[in-house]
C-alpha cells in the first residue's frame, strides 16, 4: 500500500484556514484520492481536551513554557492516535495547523526553535509534514475575518495585540526562508476558489 500524504495550512488569524482545509479536501477527493481533515490543537481525544486548557481562560493562564509543552503533548497524541495510522493507511491528511504553529506563536514568546523541535522529536517522533502551505493575510483583514468568524469571542492568542501577531507573521516567514522546500508562502487575499487554486499549485508536485 501507498503510504499517504501529509499537508499542514499554517498562517496568523483570521487567513482561512479552516475554510481552506476544506475545500482543498474536495479538490483531492475529486482526484481519486482519501482525505482526512484534521487540526490542532485537538484532532484526537486527548489532545481535544488539552485543546480547551490552552485556547481557554486568561491570556497569563499559561506561561510561554508551559505553553508549548502542552501543545507537545496535544501533538503527540494527535500523531500517534490519528495522523500517523491515516498516512500507514495510504490516506492524505489535511491538518488545520502542526509544529510550525508551536514554533511561530511559542517563538514569538521567546521559546527556543530548537527546543520546540527537540520536544516534538520525542513526543511526536519527529513528524514533519510532505508540505506546509502558510496562508499570508493582512493583519487588519485577518483580525476582521476572525472576529467575524467567531463573533467577537475571542480566545487567549486571539486576543493578544498587534505586535504579537506581527511577530508571528515574521516567524512563519522565517521558517518558509529556512524550509523553502517543505514550507510555501501562499497569498490568502481575495476569493476562496482563487486562494485554493494557488494552494493546489503549491502541491502540484506531490500530486503527479
Amino acid at each position: 500500500m501507498t503510504a499517504g500524504r501529509f499537508i499542514t495550512l499554517e498562517g496568523g488569524e483570521g487567513a482561512g484556514k479552516s475554510t481552506q482545509a476544506a475545500r482543498l479536501a474536495d479538490e483531492l477527493g475529486r482526484r481519486g484520492l482519501e482525505v482526512l481533515v484534521t487540526r490542532e490543537p485537538g484532532g484526537s481525544e486527548g489532545a481535544e481536551a488539552v485543546r480547551g486548557l490552552l485556547l481557554g481562560g486568561e491570556v497569563a493562564r499559561w506561561s510561554p513554557h508551559s505553553e508549548t509543552l502542552l501543545f507537545a503533548a496535544a501533538r503527540a497524541d494527535h500523531v500517534e492516535k490519528k495522523i500517523r495510522p491515516a498516512i500507514e493507511a495510504g490516506i492524505w491528511v489535511i491538518s488545520d495547523r502542526f509544529v510550525d504553529s508551536t514554533r511561530a506563536y511559542q517563538g514569538a514568546q521567546g521559546i527556543d526553535d530548537a527546543a520546540i523541535l527537540a520536544l516534538h522529536g520525542f513526543g511526536s517522533k519527529g513528524l514533519l509534514p510532505d508540505r506546509t502551505l502558510v496562508l499570508e493575510i493582512g493583519q487588519d483583514e485577518g483580525a476582521s475575518r476572525a472576529a467575524t468568524r467567531d463573533a467577537g469571542a475571542l480566545d487567549r492568542f486571539q486576543s493578544r495585540g498587534p505586535d504579537f501577531h506581527a511577530a508571528v507573521a515574521a516567524g512563519f516567514r522565517g521558517i518558509a526562508e529556512r524550509e523553502p522546500e517543505r514550507v510555501r508562502l501562499v497569498d490568502a487575499s481575495g476569493d476562496a476558489e482563487a486562494v485554493t487554486a494557488r494552494l493546489l499549485a503549491e502541491l502540484a508536485d506531490l500530486l503527479v
